[in-house]
Order: structure tokens, then C-alpha cells, then sequence
């Protein structure tokens, strides 16, 4: 029986659903999802009474969280409010989708794992249909898996407190290091590969970009700019694979088909007590101020500080 999915979203974000519900297909074709929207609801209808029957039988609350949606009375004050109610009821599982940047982290939607990946806004993602098949891959995992149920009860603090996240120290293997390692630069290379694509679509000549892999372990990445005189840049970016030492676990170098024993900065990975993460260094102005990092957050700052040599700014 399909779970019925209550989506809620700003009106200011009706294409950014319209596009969802073309990403959902499969989900209500293999009758996974049955969502609701406010599209159903008919003329003549009370409208507050429908929302809240359609909330009190829903099983999913799917939030498309924007900033337009942070600020509207409705959706935020009235559709979330009642929708963490029926949460800690153990009634409804929540699900915040990142729309566009905001600030939901320092808001209720904070203690929920959000959508895409590392809640990683749709719009930040370079192909945004990337984006959408991390959120149905992500709901379509916890939708079939056997256990627990959408409306197992969800434990809570006494009284009225808000349910609070399970954190496990933990200590990480050279295994997992290395495979962290692997995934990351997995993620970068993809993330330079598309990028280069995208930036010749839009470039219409006057910008180019092109993505070369030397090897298994490393790729080069060239991007020129037609409208500035000698507005060229490179990059080749280097899996060590342990083998770093000085240079780092993932390091770079601004040059063309760099050789491996340069270095003009390294990406490092370490761990805290609970998780791996990412560190950013460049030799000439040392390690971020910045101390942990995602693989997409170091491919982007990667990326940009390449485009910008070449004299490219994004908006």
C-alpha cells in the first residue's frame, strides 16, 4: 500500500515542485508514494479543514525548505508547526528537501536529516536533476526498507522536548579512511567533469572548459576565457592514495598535466570523535579558517578559485 506523502512548499516555489513531481514518477509507478499537494484541494473547499485532514492522514511530511518558505506564515507557522505535533505524536516522519540556501539549520528542520545529500541545496548542485535523484534515492531507501515503520513510535526527551539526534564515537581504520578518500575524489572529479560541460554550454564560445582524466587517479582541468587577453587556468587534482605524505591525502597543483611531485595545495582527511571530514590547505596561505569541509564543499571552492584565475566569476 502506498505511503501518502503530504508536500508542502511555497507558492513562490511551484517550479521547483513541478519539477519534483516529474522525479517522483517511479516512486508513485511502483506504488511507493501517493502524494498530496495543495493542488487537490477543489473550489469551494475549506481550506484550512483539507490541509489538516490531508496532514492527520499523511505518513510523510516532505518540506521544500527555501527561504521563501522559512518566511511564509503558512507553510512554516501553520503546515510545519502542526506537522511536528503530529511527529512527536509519533504520527508523521519529516523530511526537509534544501531548496535554495537558507538559514534551516537554525531552525526546527535543523535536527532532521534533510535532502539532497549533506542538505546540500538543490540549486547548489551543478545539474539539478542530479540533485533531484539523490532525494528520491534517499526517500526511496528508508520508503522500502522493512524496518522501522513510518509510524513506529519516535522516542523523544521528557515533556516537551524537541527529539534529539544519536551520536556514536566512534574511531576510523586506514580502510576507511582510504575509502573516504576514494568517494571524495570520486565526487571532485565528477563535480570538474560537469562543471566543464556546463560552463562551454553556457559559454557560447567566448568561454571554455576542458576536463582531461590522465589516469585512474588524477585528472586536469583547463578553463580559458575568449574576452580577457591571456585569461587562461589549470588545475590537475591527484588522489595519493596514502602516498602524499607532505602533499596530503588529495592534492592540487595550478598547472596543466602537472607532474606528481608539485604541490600547490592538498585536500586532508581527518575525523573527529564522530565523523570523517575534509580539510582545505594552500601553501601559500595556509589551511582555512574553515576546518571541516564535504567533498562537494571542497569541489566547489576548487572550482571557483579555478574559474576566477581565468578571470569568471559566478553570481
Amino acid at each position: 500500500m502506498p505511503v501518502t506523502v503530504f508536500i508542502s512548499y511555497s507558492h513562490a516555489d511551484a517550479a521547483v515542485l513541478e519539477r519534483l513531481h516529474k522525479h517522483l514518477a517511479m516512486l508513485r509507478r511502483d506504488s511507493i508514494i501517493k502524494a498530496w499537494t495543495d493542488h487537490e484541494i477543489l473550489p469551494g473547499d475549506r481550506f484550512d479543514a483539507v490541509i489538516k485532514s490531508s496532514l492527520e492522514n499523511s505518513a510523510l511530511f516532505l518540506a521544500l525548505v527555501s527561504p521563501d518558505y522559512l518566511a511564509s506564515n503558512y507553510c512554516y507557522e501553520k503546515e510545519f508547526q502542526h506537522a511536528l505535533t503530529l511527529m512527536k505524536a509519533g504520527r508523521l516522519r519529516i523530511v526537509p528537501i534544501i531548496v535554495e540556501p537558507c538559514d534551516w539549520q537554525n531552525s526546527p528542520f535543523g535536527q532532521f536529516m534533510a535532502l539532497p545529500k549533506d542538505g546540500k541545496p538543490v540549486s547548489d548542485w551543478t545539474n539539478a536533476n542530479t540533485a533531484y535523484l539523490d532525494v528520491v534515492g534517499g526517500l526511496r531507501r528508508f520508503l522500502t526498507a522493512p524496518a522501522p515503520s513510518l509510524t513506529t513510535e519516535i522516542r523523544t526527551a521528557p515533556g516537551n522536548a524537541a527529539p534529539r539526534r544519536v551520536r556514536v564515537k566512534q574511531d576510523f581504520d586506514s580502510i576507511q579512511k582510504a575509502e573516504f578518500t576514494d568517494r571524495a575524489y570520486e565526487i571532485i572529479r565528477n563535480y570538474f567533469e560537469s562543471s566543464c560541460k556546463e560552463l562551454t554550454e553556457v559559454g557560447e564560445g567566448t568561454l571554455k572548459a576542458k576536463f582531461e582524466a590522465m589516469n585512474a587517479t588524477t585528472f586536469t582541468c583547463t578553463v580559458i576565457n575568449r574576452a580577457k587577453k591571456s585569461a587562461e587556468a589549470h588545475i590537475t587534482i591527484r588522489n595519493s592514495k596514502g602516498g602524499g605524505g607532505f602533499f596530503g591525502d588529495i592534492n592540487y597543483v595550478y598547472e596543466r598535466h602537472a607532474p606528481g611531485n608539485i604541490s600547490n595545495g592538498h585536500v586532508g582527511v581527518e575525523a573527529d570523535d564522530y565523523s570523517l571530514y575534509l580539510t582545505l590547505a594552500n601553501f601559500s596561505s595556509g589551511r582555512s579558517r574553515e576546518d571541516k569541509y564535504s567533498a562537494e564543499q571542497v569541489a566547489d571552492r576548487l572550482w571557483s578559485d579555478l574559474v576566477s584565475r581565468a578571470g569568471i566569476e559566478y553570481e
